[in-house]
Parts: C-alpha cells; sequence; structure tokens
C-alpha cells in the first residue's frame, strides 16, 4: 500500500471517529436534557400536588359531613378515613405531613368536618375534640323549651321554617333512623300512640356554633342529640333505685318537669325528692306544669281548676305516675335531680308569689300554706 492510500485511509477513520464521538456527544446531552426535564417536571409536578393536597378539597363548600373516628384508630386509619369523606385529598400526604410537623394525640369520636377545612384545621380539630372554625351562627337554645318553641328559634336565623322543623322531626321514619343511631337514648316509647312529638324534651338546652350558612334540619337535631346523649347515658346506672322511673324516657320526662317547677340546683333535687315521695306512695303528682303543656296553649301564668280537668296523657292531675313524655327540654341539673332526688318525707309544696318555695308534709300543713301564700 502507497503511503497516499494509507493516509487516505487514516484520514476516513479518523472522520469516522469523529462523526460517531460527535453523535455519541449528541445522544448524551439529549439523554442528559431528557433526565434533567424529567427530573424538573418531576420535581415541579410533585410539588404543585403535594402543594394541592395540603389545600382545603373544596374551599367553597361549607357542608357538614358526619365523620366518626373509632376508638384506637392509627394516623393511617385516620387519614384513610379523612379522604374517603373527601376531608382531604390524599391520606399518604396527610400521614407525611403530620409525620413531619410530629402531629400527635388524634381523639376518637364523631366530628362534623368540612371539605372547606384546611389540613391545619382538621388537625387541630382531631386534637381538641372540636372543629376550629369561626361560626358562620351561634344560636342558643334555653332550657324549658318544648319542641315548637325551638322550631321557632331555629326559624328565625336559619333557612327554613318553623313548620319545616316540625314536620321533619314528626316524620315517624326519620325518627326511626335517630332510634337506629342512637340506641341508648331513644327507645320505643317516643313512638307511643299518646305521644305529642317523639323528640319532645330530647333536643338539649344549649348554645350551639353552627359552621355552616345553611345546616339542614338533620345537622341540627344530630347536634343537639348528640349533647342529650353526653349528659343522659352518665346517670343511666341510677335508674335501678327510683320510684317510678324505669327507663332513659321517665328519667328525661322527671327531668322536664323538675325543670318547669323550680329555677335552682338546690329546689329541683328537694322537689325531685318530693316526687319520689308521691310515687312511692301511689300518689298523682298534679304538678302545674303538665297542664299547661296538656292544654297545649304555650304558657299560661296560672292553672284554673278547670284546666285541672283537661283530658290529656300529659295530666298528672288526671293520669297516676309521669306523664306520658318530657313536657320540654331541660338543664344539667334537671336531670341530675331526677336521678339524685334529696331524701326527705315531704309530700307538698307550693310556690309564692316572689318564687319561693314551701313543703309540707301533711295536707293539713299544704293548705295552712296555701292559705298563707296563695289565697
Amino acid at each position: 500500500m502507497s503511503n497516499s492510500d494509507f493516509k487516505n485511509q487514516y484520514k476516513k477513520r479518523l472522520k469516522t471517529r469523529i462523526e460517531e464521538a460527535s453523535t455519541v456527544r449528541k445522544i448524551v446531552a439529549i439523554i442528559l436534557t431528557v433526565l434533567v426535564l424529567v427530573l424538573v417536571i418531576g420535581g415541579l409536578s410533585g410539588y404543585f400536588y403535594v402543594k394541592s393536597a395540603l389545600e382545603p378539597v373544596d374551599p367553597d363548600n361549607e357542608k357538614q359531613k358526619n365523620v366518626e373516628i373509632p376508638l384506637g384508630s392509627s394516623t393511617s386509619q385516620i387519614a384513610s378515613i379523612l379522604e374517603e369523606n373527601e376531608i382531604i385529598e390524599d391520606d399518604m400526604i396527610f400521614r407525611f405531613y403530620t409525620k413531619f410537623k410530629n402531629e400527635s394525640g388524634f381523639q376518637a369520636g364523631n366530628y362534623q368536618f368540612t371539605s372547606s377545612m384546611t389540613i391545619d384545621e382538621v388537625i387541630e380539630t382531631l386534637k381538641t375534640g372540636k372543629l376550629v372554625k369561626d361560626p358562620a351562627l351561634r344560636v342558643t337554645v334555653p332550657e324549658g323549651q318544648t319542641l315548637k318553641q325551638i322550631a321557632d328559634i331555629f326559624a328565625e336565623d336559619l333557612p327554613f321554617t318553623a313548620e319545616e322543623f316540625m314536620e321533619k322531626v314528626d316524620d315517624e321514619e326519620y325518627v326511626k333512623q335517630l332510634m337506629e343511631q342512637y340506641p341508648e337514648l331513644l327507645k320505643e316509647d317516643i313512638l307511643g300512640d299518646e305521644i305529642r312529638h317523639p323528640l319532645e324534651g330530647y333536643l338539649f338546652a344549649s348554645t350551639y356554633d353552627i359552621y355552616v350558612e345553611d345546616p339542614s334540619i338533620d345537622q341540627l337535631v344530630k347536634k343537639m342529640l348528640d349533647q342529650t346523649q353526653s349528659v343522659v347515658l352518665p346517670y343511666i346506672n341510677q335508674i335501678d333505685g327510683l320510684n317510678g322511673i324505669e327507663n332513659v324516657h321517665d328519667l328525661i320526662t322527671m327531668a322536664s318537669l323538675l325543670e318547669n317547677e323550680a329555677r335552682t340546683a338546690e329546689s329541683r333535687q328537694k322537689i325531685s325528692g318530693v316526687f319520689q315521695n308521691r310515687l312511692d306512695e301511689e300518689m298523682m303528682l298534679q304538678t302545674d306544669p303538665t297542664v299547661v303543656y296538656a292544654k297545649g296553649e304555650g304558657h299560661q301564668a296560672k292553672v284554673t281548676y278547670n284546666d285541672l280537668e283537661v283530658d290529656s296523657p300529659y295530666n298528672t292531675y288526671q293520669v297516676e305516675g309521669l306523664p306520658v313524655g318530657p313536657i320540654s327540654n331541660f338543664n344539667k341539673n334537671s336531670l341530675q335531680a331526677a336521678a339524685e332526688p334529696l331524701e326527705h318525707d315531704l309530700l307538698y309544696f307550693l310556690a309564692d308569689s316572689e318564687g319561693e318555695i314551701h313543703y309540707a308534709e301533711t295536707l293539713e300543713e299544704h293548705n295552712k300554706l296555701k292559705e298563707e301564700h296563695i289565697n
């Protein structure tokens, strides 16, 4: 091979290697560019996904959702429950976030969350057991209120009428659904033929914070029943030692009578003892508030002798023992007085024009007090 041919072949090989090297460099550059783009896009996508997962699921949705967190639930189980109910976007992000912030101490219970809550609000709610949002509305339901009075209170500020409220709470199918959800509180007694309103007395007197602009009647009723249940159930074990009180319904009925007969915890407990003594002696309770309720005409300053004749299963001048059901809601101390009556030998009481209550052991003493303070 001539020197000239060798040089030409060398040049060709060199050119080929240069072209191959250039191609390799281009391929490497392309691969690196793609990898960088993938990393950047993946990183940005991950960032935006995490950012989205930490924001409210639906900032404009203020509708409350009842969510139960069972006792003993792990953070992982809680996260899954929250995602299923659309309270958080992603359960995995929730778990990482709580671990990153070292959040713990979540409480079991029945919660009312909204899809508009931030993840920090959800966490704080689970830690405190209370919904940590500013209420849209606050409604106070006083003690001694009938269902119709409660309906009027709600109708003043909420987007339904008193008639719509009463229609809902008197609907038998709806009440049966509630009985399934509150089996320890709501018994078959409330659906008795003579019961005027099944939930009379069962919607607890309290101030309620409402976190949505347009709560449903169902949400309000359950909120109140939750409160009633929390107050009533601790006293169930004390029923066995009481005269004329056989179950939760009777206990709530007695509490409603005491609520309407007196204004202080001490006098309610003393009157509860009077009622227990009368029941033990098989005497009628003869309490005026039951007459007023039996007439169904709302507040009445004075009960007349003609009023005592009204034929009603609520009128304790006509029926033995307790009335067929509660006549209003009640204060906690009225319930406590019903469950823990003061022991004494008194059988009679009356209130004078100043509201002071006078007690007696015999009818003769009672009539003298009546002559002195009433007649």
